[in-house]
């Protein structure tokens, strides 16, 4: 009897820890609800973990009220997260809770070469982990988000001419070689929707598409709660879909894709005569400011990428879709006329209405879901220990 109890708090320790990893950080009255634990056993049990220095507990705000939060303990380990765009690169640290510790935002030129680029973030790294006092070896993984399909299985771009120089680059090699920590590649609009679905917009809901409207244009698709990558990690890449016969050649070499009708020499090319030169960061700001060109433009795009995200959402039948990437900036410019091309095209669900609403982590999304990432696949390989020692029953009061 005594060692089917023991059995029995040691599995309720994991299933504990394993919440609290999933979630980055949860009242004990969440937990209970997580877990469908006793109110009781949660509280004796974060008080074991607490002493054992597995979860630590701080005082949050939950409904207006105080709460105690409980995460994992800084000593879990440090995750960096990697957004490599078009034109940027952002890098952010977190614990174990999902807190973001520290990050940087770098410009980066127009087809950037990738052992420049990985260089850099490389030396990056190192420098955000000497802010915050921790060094390589407080590293579980690396996370680095492209926008490009990516065969999770090598870390390659599995597409040719999508990202060009980077084709055939062993990128999660190359990565792993210069920091000596382990590294995985995904596409960034799959990360985008990994964040929005764990942290963010469509967190209560197990259906969603997150679609990242930038200087390309992706999505990506969670069904139960999993990110579905397709086979080579190529489902979700709505950018390539026909909208015109007789379009531009993307860069996929197809004709009329997507890309080619709202990415941003798209949106820019009909604004030269009227503005001048401009860039997307231009456009995104003028059309804020109320520009009527810019907006016109915009919101041209918002309708025409949701006529391609309907044809989607009647394949997957999602909940809802979250609308990220720098377009996503301009609000119900582009969003609006999104929604409505959707709701037109998309089977009316008197049940449970589709949603369509913006990214809540923003411009963060996609370095968010590198960090989530990174904490998912190292929970076997690098802290499958302490799960043990729990479900065994080695922590004591």
């Amino acid at each position: 009897m005594s060692g089917s109890q023991s059995s029995l708090r040691g599995a309720n320790r994991a299933l504990i820890v394993e919440a609290i990893r999933r979630y980055g950080g949860l009242t004990q009255v969440e937990l209970a609800g997580a877990t469908r634990l006793s109110a009781a056993t949660v509280s004796t049990i974060v008080k074991e973990l607490l002493a054992a220095d597995v979860v630590e507990v701080r005082t949050t705000t939950r409904s207006g009220r105080r709460a105690q939060l409980v995460t994992l303990a800084r000593r879990v380990g440090l995750a960096a997260g990697l957004h490599i765009g078009d034109r940027h690169m952002r890098i952010a640290l977190s614990d174990s809770s999902h807190e973001v510790l520290v990050e940087q935002v770098l410009p980066l030129p127009h087809e950037h070469r990738v052992d420049t680029t990985l260089d850099r973030a490389a030396l990056l790294i190192i420098d955000l982990l000497e802010r915050v006092g921790s060094g390589l070896e407080d590293v579980v993984g690396i996370g680095i988000g492209l926008p490009a399909p990516i065969d999770v299985a090598t870390g390659m771009i599995s597409v040719r001419g999508i990202m060009r120089g980077w084709d055939e680059v062993h990128i999660a090699h190359v990565m792993s070689k210069r920091l000596s920590r382990p590294v995985f590649v995904e596409n960034d609009a799959n990360l985008g929707a990994l964040a929005e679905s764990r942290l963010g917009a469509s967190r209560d809901y197990h259906d969603a598409v997150y679609v990242r409207a930038s200087y390309g244009t992706g999505a990506g698709i969670v069904l139960g709660a999993t990110v579905h990558r397709g086979f080579a990690g190529t489902a979700g890449e709505i950018g390539h879909v026909q909208v015109d016969p007789a379009g531009n050649i993307c860069l996929c070499g197809s004709r009329g894709c997507l890309d080619t009708v709202v990415g941003a020499r798209a949106l820019i090319e009909p604004l030269r005569g009227s503005h001048g030169s401009l860039t997307l960061r231009d456009v995104i700001a003028r059309t804020v400011q109320g520009d009527p060109g810019c907006t016109r433009v915009v919101a041209d795009a918002g309708a025409t990428i949701g006529y391609v995200v309907a044809s989607l959402a009647m394949a997957v039948n999602p909940q809802c879709i979250v609308v990220g990437g720098e377009l996503a900036e301009t609000g119900e410019v582009l969003i609006g006329p999104m929604r409505d091309a959707i709701r037109q095209r998309v089977l009316l669900n008197q049940i449970a209405p589709l949603e369509v609403v913006p990214a809540q982590l923003g411009p963060r999304s996609e370095v968010m879901g590198a960090l989530l990432l990174v904490l998912q696949s190292t929970d076997v390989s690098r802290h499958v220990e302490d799960v043990d020692v729990l479900a065994a029953g080695e922590v004591t009061a």
